[in-house]
């Protein structure tokens, strides 16, 4: 069964709401034993229009992922993102 991967592309506008969502949210991941294997860091756009913040999360399954996003745990971390900034994220199935 292929992994899957959440990529997040974020703006945070609101650092300290934000804080919240980042104590929040491994719960959710640790519980679909997610990994994370890019968070910040240095991030060269190369096209189109880029966000300040690039997050790589690494799940078992494209199952174990979606369900990550849906889960109640997730869903009371990202309450905190919403009003913290703009996000866009995508679940990939790798190969």
């Amino acid at each position: 069964m292929p992994k899957a991967y959440w990529v997040a592309r974020v703006t945070v506008n609101d650092p300290d709401t934000y804080k919240l969502y980042v104590e929040a949210a491994p719960e959710a991941f640790t519980k679909y034993n997610a990994r994370v294997l890019a968070r910040g860091g240095r991030a060269s756009q190369l096209e189109g229009e880029g966000r300040p913040r690039n997050v790589v999360i690494e799940f078992p399954s494209y199952d174990d992922a979606v369900a990550c996003y849906n889960s109640p745990e997730y869903q009371a971390a990202r309450a905190h993102r919403l009003s913290a900034g703009d996000a866009e994220i995508v679940i990939v199935e790798g190969v």
